[in-house]
This record gives C-alpha cells, structure tokens and sequence, in this order.
C-alpha cells in the first residue's frame, strides 16, 4: 500500500515538472524583443474614390389610390348586403340593396299620371313632345272648325249687306262671333302648349321615381377592396348615411416625407426604391407627385409615388421606407465594411505604412451593399487591413493587395435595407 502512494506522488512531480516547463518556454518566448518574433500576415487594400449613389432617405405610408365612403342617395330599409370586410368589387357591382316596395309604388304612380296628361290631348306617353303638331289636336281641331264656320257665315252675310238683303246689324253680329271663334281657337293652342308643359312634368316626375328606384340598388363607384360594412339587413338609412367603404389599392400610393434640408433636392421623376420592413424584395418607382408646401410644424416636405399592387401585397397604412435618388453618379471614398471596428462608439481603421500596423480614427457616413463611406480618417491611397480584429500595433507582413474594384459590384444597385445600420465588426483595440 506504501508502494502504491509513492508511486502516485512519483507521478504527480514529474507532471508538475513538466508543466513547469512548459510554462517557462512560453514565458521565454513572449519576453523576447518585438524584432525576433514572427510578425502577422495581413491582406490589405488601397483606399480610392468609389461609385457613390447619392440618395435621400425617406419615411412614409402607404396610401389609397382611391378612398370612398359609399351612402345612400334614397332613404329607406337595407334589405339586402352584398359584400363584407376585404371582399373585391368592381366598378359598378351592387353592394346593397333597399326595398323596394315603395319606390316601385312611385313609379306606378307617375306612370298613371303621365298617361293621363296625355290622354287629354290625344297622345301616348312615348310621342315625342317637340314634333307633336298642336293643330291635330281634338280641342284645336274643334275651335278651328268653328272659326271657319264664323268666317264663312260673315262672308255670305256681306254679299247679301251689298245686296241690301241683310241689316247692318247683322253684319256686326257675325263679325263678333269670328272675333270670338278666333279667340277661342287661339285659346286651344294655348291649352295644348299647358298640357304638352304638364306632360313634360309627369315625364320627369316618372325619371325621377324611376332613378330613385334604381338606387335603391348602392353600386361601387370604382374597383377596389371593401374597408368596413357600415349597415345590416333591416337598417333604416337616411340619405347620405354610410353604407360601405371602399379603398382602391391598386396601384397604390407611396407617401413618403423628407426634411426641409433635403427638400430642394427633390424633383418629379427621380429613381425611388420602396420596401417595408423585413422586406427582401424592394420595388423600385418614381416620384410621381411633389407637395408645393413645407409642413411648418414638422419642417419636412411631402411627395408621392405610384406603385403596381395587383396582388394586394401591399396594404393602405404599411409603414415603409423610400430611398430617393438624387446622384446616381456620385464617388466617394469608401472602403469594406470589415475593415472597420467599433468600441465604444469610437470608430477605427486598421492602416500599414511602412510595414508597420496602427489604428487610426475615423468618421463614417452611409452604408450602401457591405461599403461605408468616410467622411473623415483616410485619404486616397492609404493601405487598410481588411479584418484586423486580433491585430495589434506593430510591424506586419503585407501577403497581398486586393484591388477595390473587384469588390465594387454591389454598388451598382439601390441601396439595401441594411446600409445605414451601425457598424459592430469588433472590438478593436487602441495604441
């Protein structure tokens, strides 16, 4: 038993020993001087001006191409609705019905009295007013054989006064019935043109029931989806009440807003790309409309633009985010997004001048497709380390220089939904 804890306690120091060992080789080796260890491999690339599109961001909803409130144009009890909430309409389709009782009553009327109109004077309610000849009518016709008669019987009473067979007297009689006869026939024609007036009335109080019946049926006024069922079967409405809300969508509109300082920079037919959050299929438009007036309490100016949605994929009231382009052919310098660290909120570089790695500060602007723009910290023509995360100030050795230009093709399209995301590729550490 003795033998075996000697045994054990052998192996123990030997491993301690070794160990120790160990422990004092790498010791050795980090205390040598800088010059005599291995100095990192590192690839870098030259700083140089890049395609930049220069472009204005924007936020924004969607819009209705088209938003009604559709109400009744009668009064009456809905009998019957045809659509509910989302359902598609088309222009023209019936969304509700009244009953229609009374209404169909109203035209039994007006048809009744229009028939009688026109049964005074001899005609049918489907004769043409204006070639209707007032001198076949019955009255006129009556008055006009009268007048005739009147004027032959003062003719013959003149023959016989020259032939001193009648009194002067008689002579005056006859000419007072013309004189009457002529009158009463004039009076016809006035009769005819009163009952030819009267017809056009009853004509128009039958349009007018008839109209009224025909809305009791409520049609949509445009294509489009239904926003909100305002009544049920059995309601009373009065004219104007709601009845449905419709909204066309398609296209729909992009309305988006941009600050005061932006605002002249804005013009009708600039390249506008549009996407919602999460959203990995941007649509790409047009300014179509520009507000002539700055809101005052907001400073930021209002534009739209239209957008196909024949899928209805986009829906009125989305939230989305529009960028504008002002500049497509813009440069500036921009270097990988890798290539730079963050800690802190402090913003760093890692450049090679000389053979010599170091840090230096730096200002960024835009993000656009994996680039960031710098505003300030490197010039055209520096060397950058594209991911020095575990570099440390000092000498390095350069294994190669990737040219730019073959990391640029990305830029060539809009903007993504990430550009303008903080920049966290490291911690980064400072000299």
């Amino acid at each position: 038993m003795l033998d075996v804890r000697v045994q054990s306690l052998s192996v123990f120091l030997f491993a301690v020993c070794v160990g120790c060992g160990g422990a004092r080789r790498e010791s050795e080796q980090a205390g040598k001087p800088l010059a005599e260890q291995e100095a990192p491999r590192v690839e870098v690339v030259s700083v140089e001006p890049l395609p930049w599109r220069r472009t204005i961001r924007s936020q924004g909803s969607f819009a209705a191409e088209e938003f009604a409130v559709v109400g009744a144009k009668v009064a009456g009890r809905i009998e019957q609705t045809l659509v509910d909430l989302g359902g598609r309409v088309t222009a023209g389709m019936v969304v509700a019905k009244l009953d229609q009782a009374d209404f169909k009553t109203r035209v039994a009327q007006s048809e009744a009295t229009l028939l009688q109109a026109c049964a005074a004077i001899g005609l049918k309610s489907a004769d043409n007013l204006d070639a209707v000849n007032r001198e076949n009518s019955p009255v006129v016709r009556q008055e006009k054989a009268l007048l005739s008669q009147a004027r032959a019987n003062l003719a013959r009473a003149e023959r016989l006064r020259a032939q001193d067979a009648v009194a002067v007297a008689t002579i005056d009689e006859f000419q007072a019935a013309l004189d009457v006869a002529e009158a009463r026939y004039q009076s016809s024609l006035n009769a005819v043109e009163e009952r030819i007036a009267t017809i056009r009335i009853r004509k128009a109080e039958l349009d007018l029931a008839l109209q009224e019946l025909a809305e009791t049926e409520i049609l949509a006024p445009f294509a489009g989806s239904v926003h909100q069922r305002h009544v049920a079967p059995g309601t009373f409405v009065s004219i104007g009440d709601a009845i449905v809300t419709i909204v066309r969508n398609d296209p729909i509109r992009y309305r988006g807003q941009v600050p005061e300082r932006s605002a002249l920079q804005l013009n009708i037919g600039q390249p506008l790309t549009v996407r919602l959050e999460n959203d990995e299929h941007p649509c790409t438009t047009t300014i179509a409309r520009i507000s002539p007036v700055v809101d005052e309490l907001t400073r930021s100016l209002t534009f739209e633009a239209d957008l196909p949605n024949p899928d209805g994929r986009y829906r009125v009231g989305m939230f989305a985010v529009g960028d504008v382009e002002v500049d497509p052919n813009a440069t500036t310098i921009a270097i990988p997004l890798d290539a730079v660290t963050e800690f802190a909120g402090v913003e760093r570089v890692w450049t090679v001048t000389d053979g010599e790695a170091r840090q230096v500060l730096v200002r960024t602007g835009e993000r656009q497709s994996g680039f960031v723009e710098i505003v300030s910290g490197l010039q055209t023509g520096d060397q950058i380390v594209l991911n020095g995360k575990s570099l440390r100030a000092g000498p390095v050795q350069v294994t190669g220089t990737t040219p730019l230009t073959r990391m640029t093709a990305a830029l060539d399209r809009p903007p993504s939904s990430d550009d303008r995301l903080p920049v966290t590729n490291g911690s980064g550490s400072s000299d």
